[in-house]
């Protein structure tokens, strides 16, 4: 597995977040039942910087916790049968790993949200990135039915890693 990770901020946690991260992906790959190798891209930015990329996606002018751009396209969530129809699309030509995606995570709103939930740096810092991982594999909060199988699937999840509020 591959996780390309990049700093676009200062990133001051009292936790060893590199670590956290690659076990958090790992958990949702494995939770999921990924058959392959898989490479994602986790980008830590500030309020700023995701507030100007939720502008420019999704037309929503206000910083957000973390940005989802999967590269998979899923008929029900987690479905794998159809990424060999397009391996010049689904597969990194170099390394063979299943493209997943991208993560924009902003380390304001870990700082800020953890604090407002009363909960841990690290709870909320795990919890949005295997909240975006699941996106990454077609899970989404549209229908009261998806949330609920989301919610369910993230805290699962979480408890297999131990990390509860």
């Amino acid at each position: 597995m591959t996780i390309l990770l990049e700093e676009e901020t200062d990133v001051a946690f009292d936790f060893d977040y590199q670590t956290l991260a690659k076990d958090v992906i790992t958990a949702a790959c494995d939770a999921e039942k990924c058959p392959y190798e898989a490479e994602v891209n986790l980008t830590l930015v500030d309020n700023d910087s995701i507030h100007q990329i939720n502008r420019e996606h999704r037309q929503i002018d206000r910083p957000t916790d973390v940005l989802s751009f999967p590269m998979l396209s899923y008929e029900t969530p987690a479905d794998f049968s159809h990424v060999e129809d397009f391996v010049e699309d689904n597969f990194n030509p170099d390394t063979g790993e299943l493209l997943l995606g991208d993560i924009i995570l902003s380390v304001d709103k870990v700082k800020e949200q953890a604090c407002s939930y009363g909960h841990s740096e690290k709870r909320e810092f795990a919890f949005l990135i295997l909240h975006s991982m699941l996106h990454l594999f077609g899970y989404d909060h549209e229908t009261e039915q998806e949330r609920e199988k989301m919610e369910a699937r993230q805290r699962s999840i979480l408890e297999d890693l131990g990390i509860t509020r």
